[in-house]
């Protein structure tokens, strides 16, 4: 049995701590210089992501909305430095038994690392290292504190945090200017001219409200939502695109291969199923791509053939019915977004767009694998967590100004309102319970965006409550029964109460 150290045990839970830190930080230098979901907290992720069952996962949603993944992270991190505590601890007594919990970390990050799709043995790297590291951190604890203690607690802190420090910042430098660095090449992309340009929407597609969503949404602000604790880094010279399955012939695709092809352009407003009444994960973009139809067409598909699973980089999956990828509708493989070339947040080099369909089943960031096959076949990722097969995007309205708060007189009451591939072909706002009356609307070029509505209303001082609904092009008008998110989309009519002064 080794004699105990001189220093306290809570001087050792902290060392512990602050060697595990150093560990991770040094794990993400390793990981941002090769593969950045290589890393321990990025890796462990993912695979909490991919087990969790699916009441958990609906949860999370639920409760945290777009901040569950990075609570999940900081979850894990604050776990294992807590991890290094115990080892910590178990050192202060037996130093093996410290190596002990080391290892076990370094096996589970492995294991996680290795195992996340399109990861191989070199995963592993990250991991080992970032154990390595707080092994010898306490090595190094043990061996200055039992000479010196104050001294020896002192410069293995010094240490340690040089060490962090140094780590943090080569991984940020290695994740601008290392092989991990792709934006250089996206920037660099001048994206051809459409062959088959957008039609414009009309004059008034904008009705230049303030606090208003404007017609197209720039990048920066349109929503992301998908499973990627960290961003796949797609080389865009080594990726392709692999068409097979229930087809004559397999097909495989490079990004000039996908340049040289016609390239259309479309205005199409996508939102995800996780949108609430009145939320704002929906938005519009002017997309530039080519045509998903025309290119299956030339594998030969099956008729018998009724999904198209879609395939991405990190192993994500989602799963179309064909039928409407065939339909007519401009549902296609976008390379641009907004006039450039993808943002790597939102799918580069490749994504895919299909009108009338919910993200979840449909629009598949950093695209790698089209694979015709049948629904009684082969279940998508969130098919298999509980939600519900293919549905067509249902019809909503949000009011987004005024939201709290407002002056007597005449306020602009403005919004937008959806229903992709169907159209918006009537908006009405009701105040105070009374009436519903018809609202202005914008112009738009197709029936697969938003449409922005606006009503002039005399307010009176005092609270108020509005309520929005719209009719769809088919005559449908929006349902006031309320329903959840999950498991196929949330209905209800969207109610601000306004207090007008």
């Amino acid at each position: 049995m080794n004699t105990a150290h001189p220093a306290s045990p809570r001087a050792w839970a902290a060392a512990g701590t602050v060697a595990a830190l150093a560990g991770l930080a040094l794990g993400h230098l390793a990981a941002a210089a090769t593969e950045p979901r290589s890393a321990p907290l990025s890796a462990l992720s993912d695979l909490v992501v991919a087990r969790s069952p699916a009441g958990f996962t609906r949860w999370a949603i639920d409760t945290f909305g777009t901040a569950d993944k990075p609570l999940l992270v900081a979850g894990l991190a604050i776990g294992l430095a807590a991890v290094g505590a115990l080892a910590g601890l178990a050192w202060r007594r037996h130093p093996g038994r410290g190596v002990g919990v080391f290892a076990a970390c370094a096996a589970i990050g492995t294991a996680a690392a290795v195992t996340r799709p399109g990861l191989g043995a070199a995963a592993a790297v990250p991991s080992i290292l970032a154990a390595a590291l707080a092994a010898l951190g306490l090595v190094w604890w043990d061996r200055r504190g039992r000479a010196a203690t104050v001294t020896g607690r002192r410069g293995f802190l010094w240490g340690a945090a040089a060490v962090a420090a140094a780590a943090v910042g080569a991984s940020w430098w290695a994740a601008r200017v290392g092989p991990a660095a792709i934006e250089a090449d996206r920037e660099s992309l001048d994206l051809p001219a459409p062959d088959v340009p957008a039609v414009e929407p009309g004059p008034v597609a904008d009705f230049d409200v303030q606090g208003l969503a404007p017609y197209r949404t720039p990048n920066r602000d349109f929503y992301r939502i998908d499973t990627a604790i960290t961003v796949p880094r797609i080389d865009v010279d080594a990726w392709r695109l692999r068409v097979h399955g229930m087809v004559d012939r397999e097909l495989t695709f490079t990004f000039d291969d996908l340049l040289g092809r016609e390239l259309i352009e479309r205005d199409i407003t996508l939102c995800c199923v996780s949108n609430r009444v009145g939320g704002d994960l929906v938005g519009n973009a002017r997309w530039l791509g080519v045509s998903l139809a025309d290119l299956l067409a030339e594998a030969g598909p099956d008729p018998a053939a009724d999904q198209l699973v879609s395939r991405s980089d990190d192993g994500w999956t989602a799963g179309s019915p064909a039928d409407l990828v065939f339909d007519g509708r401009d549902a296609m493989i976008a390379l641009g977004m907004n006039g450039r070339p993808l943002p790597v947040d939102h799918g580069w080099p490749a994504r895919l767009v299909v009108p009338g369909l919910y993200g979840y089943v449909s629009a598949t960031k950093w695209l790698t694998e089209l694979e015709l096959t049948t629904f009684d076949a082969y279940d998508a990722y969130w098919i298999t967590r509980g939600w519900s097969t293919p549905r067509p995007v249902k019809t909503a309205s949000r009011i987004d100004t005024p939201r709290s708060r407002s002056t007597a007189g005449t306020v602009v009451v403005a919004g937008v309102a959806w229903a992709q591939h169907r159209g918006i072909a009537a908006v009405e706002l009701q105040i105070d319970n009374r009436e519903w009356q018809l609202c202005a609307l914008s112009d738009v070029a197709t029936t697969d965006t938003w449409r922005q509505w606006r009503f002039e209303w005399d307010a009176a001082p005092g609270e108020h409550r509005l309520t929005v609904r719209a009719t769809d092009g088919d005559g449908n008008v929006q349902t006031s029964e309320v329903q959840g998110v999950a498991p196929d989309g949330a209905t209800g009519l969207h109610s601000v109460t306004v207090a007008v002064e």
